[in-house]
C-alpha cells in the first residue's frame, strides 16, 4: 500500500479459478504501487489474472484497471506469463496516464 497524506492506496488483486502465489501477488505489487507513485491522481488499482482456455501458451491475462479522481483506466494484455501480462499492461496504463494527464493539466 502507498500512504499518501489523506489516504492509503489500495491494490486489489483478483486470481479467476486459481490461487496466485505470493512471489506474483507480490511482484504485481510493486510493480502497480510503482506506476501510482508517480500519479497522485490514482486513488486505488484492481488486478484480475486469468487463465485462457486455449491450447496456446499466451494463455495468462491480466486486467489492470486504474481508479482515478473521476474517471478510471484499463488494459488488459495476454502473454505467456502473468508478469509478462502484467508489464506490458503497466507500460500500456503509463501512456494513458501521461494522455490523461495532458487533457486535464495536471
Amino acid at each position: 500500500m502507498i500512504k499518501r497524506k489523506e489516504f492509503i492506496m489500495k491494490v486489489m488483486i483478483n486470481s479467476v479459478h486459481f490461487k496466485a502465489d505470493q512471489k506474483l501477488e507480490d511482484f504485481i505489487t510493486q510493480k502497480v504501487e510503482k506506476l501510482c507513485a508517480k500519479y497522485s491522481e490514482v486513488i486505488n488499482a484492481e488486478v484480475s489474472l486469468k487463465l485462457d482456455n486455449t491450447d496456446t501458451p499466451e494463455n495468462k491475462i491480466a486486467d489492470v484497471r486504474l481508479v482515478l479522481r473521476g474517471d478510471d483506466l484499463y488494459a488488459s494484455k495476454q502473454s505467456k506469463t502473468f508478469e509478462e501480462s502484467i508489464d506490458t499492461s503497466i507500460d500500456a496504463l503509463k501512456k494513458q496516464l501521461e494522455k490523461y494527464k495532458g487533457k486535464t493539466g495536471k
